[in-house]
């Protein structure tokens, strides 16, 4: 049998490749639960993403499932054994400042821009391409391959959660929502609520802090804040000098003594921290300058103090290992009322070795005496898979050989489907070398990183299953 040019089979079927991708990417698969039903728990656009995919599979001759709108799967293969390949449908809001549609699809400068074409539909795409020429060249197998659909990634897992416990779970696979070559270690992943203790109202200070409000969601670095004052004086020139020697765009508007002050930062995934800007922290920094109410300067002080470096020094939590590297922390969510004070959502990315446990015990402590309280609303353990199981190493020859790279495998803060399996990596398909642009604006993948992912997940599919 000749060897099988898997670029060239992907070459083969381009056209529909892309009008495929495009067409799942017109999709604007956010979660929506508030006009989720029964067979649609996160909303009509993330249930029409899923039957847009289920109908493909369909349409390609193969078997489909959908599971109660949670998730769903595409089969082919016949055997005992199962190989998983999890990818996710749904997307993060598409936020502000897009210099083409979010949700167009549009091809341009050797590129497809979309939100959710790096995160996670363009890779989806590639590995159903990938399953499909495996299923059109009639390639002999001796394990059963599903592509299994989740719907719910971006926020609380309970696709899978739900999926795993009605179907069966696979021996082993991949999850194409990360890095090339192969991401063998994932850090532990907390969700944590802090929520400021209410104080008691003084006399009328210089400058009260009415409202503040920054980030979308926990895994998003926020890229914009805003915050409602009642001011005595102005600080308007104060404020300009501020943007300026941070490299920040800002304003303020006033109404009477209400100013509103407005920042924009930079967005970059929950996991890359370092990658953004962030709004809600940048703000809080300057606010902390004015003469503000306790309650007020409690909350933008303890930003300030604390949040403001992403490793978790200031919090006591900093943390490291050889395996996966440094922890992170992403606050992504802030929300204050002089009402109600002030809540700070974190997102923190812990070492495959280090004590989630440990993370919470520390910030408990530093939250009580800082007049906050805390409450863990996510808490996903350490995976880890070691470099010389036998899913590592085929993955690593299929992309060496397609290549010509080294295919070590390396940790991510990030956290992919593949923990969902006992034996599952990320595979892919951001390619070394490529910026990271999931969850920023006019995010978008390279065609050629699109196509020849499909190619070397067609192989590794094959490789995993003949």
């Amino acid at each position: 049998m000749n060897p099988i040019n898997w670029k060239k089979e992907v070459e083969k079927r381009k056209d529909s490749f892309l009008k495929d991708t495009q067409g799942l990417l017109q999709i604007r698969s956010v979660l929506d639960e508030g006009k989720g039903t029964k067979n649609a728990p996160f909303g009509p656009e993330i249930a029409a993403a899923l039957d847009y995919m289920l109908k493909l599979g369909e349409d390609g001759g193969m078997t489909v499932k959908n599971v109660d709108g949670f998730a769903g799967h595409i089969e082919m293969g016949e055997g005992k054994e199962l190989i998983g390949v999890l990818g996710h449908l749904d997307v993060v809001p598409e936020g502000d400042g897009w210099s083409v549609d979010p949700y167009g699809g549009e091809i341009k400068d050797g590129k497809i821009f979309a939100r959710g074409a790096i995160d996670d539909k363009g890779p989806t795409m590639a590995a159903w391409y990938g399953m499909k020429i495996v299923k059109e060249l009639n390639l002999p197998l001796s394990k059963r391959v599903r592509l299994i659909l989740g719907t719910d990634e971006e926020s609380q897992w309970r696709c899978v959660e739900h999926y795993f416990k009605q179907e069966e779970m696979p021996s082993a696979g991949f999850a194409p929502d990360a890095d090339f070559p192969i991401i063998h270690a994932e850090k532990g992943m907390m969700n944590v609520t802090m929520q400021q203790k209410k104080r008691n109202k003084e006399e009328e200070p210089n400058a009260v802090l009415q409202s503040f409000k920054s980030g979308l969601r926990l895994n998003m670095v926020p890229d914009r804040a805003e915050a409602e004052l009642k001011l005595r004086e102005k600080w308007n020139e104060r404020f300009q000098d501020f943007l300026s020697e941070n490299h920040l765009t800002g304003e303020i508007e006033e109404e009477g003594d209400v100013h509103h002050f407005y920042l924009t930062g930079k967005s970059a995934h929950g996991s890359t921290p370092d990658f953004g800007v962030n709004a809600g922290v940048m703000l809080a920094s300057f606010l902390s300058q004015l003469p503000l109410d306790g309650q007020g300067l409690s909350f933008v002080h303890f930003i300030n103090e604390h949040l403001k470096e992403s490793t978790g020094e200031k919090l006591g939590i900093k943390a490291e290992d050889e395996v996966s590297g440094a922890l992170t922390v992403n606050p992504g969510v802030f929300s204050y009322t002089s009402e109600c004070g002030g809540s700070i959502g974190l997102n923190i990315r812990y070492p495959v070795k280090h004590s989630g446990d440990a993370v919470q015990m520390t910030l408990g402590t530093l939250a009580e005496r800082e007049g906050f309280t805390i409450e863990v609303t996510k808490h996903t353990t350490p995976h880890f898979v070691d470099e010389q199981h036998i899913v590592v190493q085929t993955l690593k020859k299929v992309y060496e050989d397609q290549t010509g790279r080294t295919g070590k495998p390396i940790a991510i803060g990030g956290g992919t489907y593949a923990r969902s399996l006992e034996a599952g990596v990320a595979f892919g398909a951001l390619f070394p070398g490529r910026e990271d642009v999931a969850h920023q604006k006019d995010e978008y993948m390279f065609l050629e990183d699109l196509f020849s992912a499909a190619a070397i997940y067609a192989e590794a599919i094959y490789e995993l299953a003949k």
